[in-house]
C-alpha cells in the first residue's frame, strides 16, 4: 500500500511589520516597543504587546545588537567538562551572577584538547560574547589576542593563562595537596601513594608539587615507585590502585588528586577488601563521599566561589575596570570523614 505524505510549509517566522500591520502602528512604533525607547504612549505599547504575544514574535539577535554598541548581554563559559560535578558547580555560580545581571551563559566543554580550547574561542568570538570565562589546558593563550575581538575581556577559572596577561581564580592546589599529606603522616603514614591527572595539567602538576614539598617537610623521600600519573578516568585510578596494593612494599595511605581518580581509588579498595586498612585523602569532595563507610576525607575546593568570583570579575571588566589583571586565590578546606584518618596497619 502507497501511503502519500504531504510537506506541510515551514512556518514563516514574524516579523516587526506584521506585529505593526497586526497592531495597526507604524514600524518605528513597534521598534520604540521592542527597544524599551521612549516616545511610545501607554496604550499603544500596549496594543503593540498585545500583537507580539499573539504571533509569537521574537526580536532578532543580530540587529539588536547594532543598537547596543557591540553588547550580545551573553558571555562564553570554557571548562574542562561540564559533566565533571566540579565544573558544573562553577557553571551554576557563574549562571547565577549572570542573571542578576540580565546575562546569558554559553558553556562548552574543552575536554583538555587545545586545539578545541581554541576552536571553540574562536566560535565565541565571532558570535561577539561580551567576554570569556576560560579554564585553559593548552600551554599557550596569547591566540587570543587574535581570536576574540578587541576589547573582549577574558578571565581564566581554575588555572592561570600563559602568555596573556588576564586575571585569573584558582584554588590554592598545592597548599591543599600538601595539607592533606601531612593529615596522613599525622595518622602515622610514611608510604603514601601519589595518583595524580596529566603532568601537563598546571592544577595536577601544582598538587604533585604540594605532595612533594610535604614529605620533603616530613623529611620522608619522594619514592618514585609510590606516584602514578597521568591518570584520566576512574578505571585508570582503580588499575593503578591495584597494582600499587600488589606490590612486595605496597601503600599504607593513598593521596588522589582529582575527584575522578578517588572514585576509582575508593572502587579498588573496596573491591580488593582494603578500605579500612588503606588510609585515603582525596583532592575535591566527591558525591555521597559522607556515606560510605569510612567516610572519604578529602582537601575540598569552593567551585562556588571560584565560579561566583570569576564571573564578578568579568563582569567588571565588562563594565570598563581598568585595573591591572591579577590572581585570586580561593582556599581549599580538609574534611575529615574517616578514611584520611586510619592509621597504618
Amino acid at each position: 500500500m502507497l501511503t502519500i505524505v504531504q510537506s506541510v510549509p515551514a512556518r514563516r517566522r514574524p516579523t516587526m511589520r506584521d506585529v505593526a500591520q497586526l497592531a495597526d502602528v507604524s514600524l518605528k512604533t513597534v521598534s520604540r516597543v521592542v527597544n524599551d525607547e521612549p516616545g511610545v504612549s501607554t496604550a499603544l505599547a500596549v496594543r503593540v504587546q498585545r500583537a507580539i504575544d499573539e504571533l509569537g514574535f521574537r526580536p532578532h539577535p543580530g540587529a539588536r545588537l547594532l543598537r547596543t554598541d557591540g553588547r550580545t548581554a551573553a558571555i562564553a563559559l570554557l571548562l574542562e567538562d561540564v559533566a565533571n560535578p566540579f565544573s558544573a558547580a562553577v557553571q551554576r555560580a557563574v549562571e547565577n551572577e549572570a542573571r542578576e545581571r540580565g546575562m546569558v551563559v554559553f558553556s562548552a566543554s574543552i575536554d583538555e584538547d587545545p586545539a578545541r580550547e581554541r576552536a571553540l574561542a574562536r566560535e565565541f568570538g565571532a558570535r561577539r560574547a561580551d567576554g570569556l570565562l576560560l579554564a585553559p589546558c593548552g600551554d599557550d593563550q596569547s591566540y587570543l589576542t587574535d581570536e576574540l575581538p578587541a576589547g573582549t575581556p577574558v578571565v581564566c577559572v581554575d588555572r592561570e593563562a600563559s602568555n596573556l596577561a588576564v586575571d585569573a581564580v584558582i584554588t590554592t592546589n598545592a597548599l591543599g595537596a600538601a595539607e592533606g599529606v601531612r593529615h596522613l603522616a599525622a595518622a602515622g603514614h610514611r608510604r603514601i601513594a601519589f595518583l595524580g591527572d596529566r603532568r601537563s595539567i598546571r592544577t595536577a602538576e601544582q598538587r604533585y608539587a604540594g605532595y612533594c614539598d610535604a614529605l620533603g617537610s616530613l623529611g620522608l623521600p619522594v619514592d618514585p615507585g609510590l606516584v602514578v600519573h597521568d591518570l584520566r578516568k576512574p578505571g585508570d585510578a582503580d588499575g593503578a590502585v591495584t597494582a600499587l596494593l600488589a606490590r612486595p612494599d605496597p601503600p599504607t595511605a593513598l593521596f588522589t588528586a582529582q575527584n575522578l581518580i578517588t572514585i576509582g581509588a575508593v572502587r579498588a579498595l573496596r573491591r580488593l577488601g582494603a578500605e579500612w586498612s588503606v588510609a585515603l585523602v582525596g583532592f575535591d569532595d566527591v558525591l555521597l563521599a559522607d556515606l560510605l563507610s569510612p567516610g572519604i576525607t578529602v582537601v575540598a575546593q569552593d567551585p562556588a566561589a571560584i565560579g561566583r568570583t570569576a564571573a564578578t570579575l568579568l563582569f567588571a571588566r565588562i563594565a570598563g575596570d581598568p585595573s591591572p589583571p591579577g590572581v585570586r586565590l580561593v582556599p581549599t578546606t580538609l574534611v575529615r570523614r574517616g578514611s584520611g584518618e586510619l592509621p597504618p596497619r
